[in-house]
């Protein structure tokens, strides 16, 4: 891997303001062609225990710290990261696949949330609420809530650790992150960083193993760490809101999807096949708020497919390295499996594939598009997660919704058309968290991001995202 910056690769866990090895170790490989990149030490239980009480002990300190001294030292995390956005890209697609345009993309977006947060850390207002008696005053304060467990998922390895350290970190809190076993290295590349921008000794911690129900259930139990923020499936979110009830701990948790691409009749049907190609086949269709089922009103059902097959064979697949490539390798042997099955089991249902259903090599999966896709297949009941694109009829408006809404999850929901009444009627109608009406760009800043359902609850960014690493204290006052 060439890098200008050598010392952003990093094999070691982070723990208080240091690199510790292990003898054990585990390879972290490269998607496209399952090269070993690195060895990387194996930390458990043992270890999570030992970040977690160095987070506690440097939460004395930094939570005392002012609000600007804070931002300061996240502004300075902010700028190494865009002055090293080039090697954090290239260590991001080598060990996860995606295409460097898009991994460029990822680290802009994570240092974003940086920016926001570090403004936002001078902006934890309290209240001061007039008295039930004339002699009482009320007011009431935001502290922070203590040491914070991060762990993140494998797709989005660095800017789901920007998304949720920074507005904890803002808000005054320590972190100890567990990365995905399949992409630790961005991880500690963003240690290095934060090492370097002038965040003190267990400010920041990173334990990196394979072992991640053990280090799971130690961040759940160990009364120390008081706050979870999880992304990841729903399968695992459940195991850690039900480990983390003992010790009655905050918890986040944005977790699976399902999410509809409606298509009214009245829509701009090249917009909407524009904006399905970039949602579907991102990160080769491995996000959580990808389009995962495509509702197209029945009278321009054949128009909509059309369009779309020919923008989906057009899709240059190959090495996320490569310039021209668009759609990288999926991430791993299993996650292949996963979407033969779904494949074959829609074929076996009654679907037609219209484009692609091949694996080209080792983890290159064609971009698929299925036609004549009914709501009992598995591909529109699960979560697909890689390049299919499955296409179903509705004839009405209220069938559009109902379709939309069959479903456990809840997180994103995509729809296009121009009644601005009916854009109001199905804005509201639709159980998700986030919807996204002529747009499938819905993923910024600014914007509460999280679902309902079994999609998690929680929000991550915007104003909303700084309450979920504070807690409200109330005092009351005999004057």
């Amino acid at each position: 891997m060439k890098l200008k910056n050598k010392a952003l690769l990093k094999k070691n866990s982070y723990i208080h303001g240091k690199w510790l090895h292990s003898k054990k170790e585990f390879p972290v490989t490269n998607p496209y062609n399952s090269d070993i990149i690195a060895q990387v030490t194996n930390h458990g239980k043992e270890e999570t225990n030992q970040a977690i009480a160095a987070a506690a002990e440097a939460f004395k300190i930094w939570s005392k710290f002012s609000a600007s001294k804070r931002s300061k030292i996240l502004k300075n995390w902010r700028k190494l990261q865009l002055e090293n956005l080039e090697d954090l890209a290239t260590i991001l697609t080598t060990e996860q696949g995606k295409p460097l345009a898009e991994a460029r993309g990822e680290i802009k977006y994570g240092a974003s949330f940086v920016e926001w947060f570090a403004a936002e850390a001078l902006r934890v207002y309290g209240d001061v609420i007039p008295g039930h008696m004339a002699n009482k005053r009320i007011t009431v304060i935001k502290q922070a809530v203590g040491v914070v467990g991060a762990i993140t998922p494998w797709n989005f390895p660095s800017a789901m650790i920007s998304r949720k350290v920074a507005p904890a970190l803002a808000a005054g809190c320590t972190v100890v992150i567990k990365p995905s076993e399949l992409t630790p290295l961005s991880a500690l590349a963003l240690a290095q960083l934060a090492e370097e921008a002038g965040m003190p000794s267990g400010v920041f911690n990173v334990v990196c193993g394979t072992d991640a129900a053990a280090i799971g259930q130690e961040m759940c139990s160990n009364p120390e760490l008081r706050k979870i923020s999880f992304t990841g499936s729903t399968r695992v979110g459940k195991i850690l809101l039900s480990q983390s009830a003992d010790t009655i701990k905050k918890v986040s948790l944005e977790l699976g999807g399902n999410a509809p691409f409606i298509v009214f009749d009245d829509a701009d049907v090249d917009k909407a096949v524009e904006a399905c190609i970039s949602s579907k086949f991102r990160n080769a269709g491995q996000t959580c708020i990808c389009t995962n089922r495509i509702l197209v009103h029945k009278s321009i059902h054949d128009s909509f497919v059309e369009k779309l097959a020919i923008k989906i064979k057009a899709l240059k697949v190959g090495s996320g390295l490569d310039v021209e490539t668009e759609v990288g390798p999926m991430i791993n042997t299993a996650a292949i499996k996963s979407v033969s099955a779904l494949l074959e089991n829609a074929i076996q249902e009654g679907a037609n594939i219209s484009e692609g259903g091949h694996l080209i090599k080792d983890q290159l999966f064609e971009p698929t598009l299925v036609v004549n896709a009914t709501k009992d297949m598995d591909l529109f009941k699960k979560e697909i997660f890689g390049p299919i694109a499955a296409v179903y009829k509705f004839e009405t408006e209220q069938e559009a919704i109902e379709l939309a809404n069959d479903t456990k999850y809840g997180l994103a929901a995509y729809f296009f058309g121009s009644d601005y009444r009916r854009i109001w009627r199905v804005s509201e109608a639709l159980e998700y968290g986030m919807v996204g009406i002529n747009t499938a760009m819905i993923s910024t800043t600014l914007a509460p991001f999280g679902g309902v359902k079994e999609s998690g609850f929680g929000r991550e960014g915007s104003k909303y995202g700084m309450d979920e690493y504070l807690n409200i204290k109330y005092m009351a006052w005999d004057v």
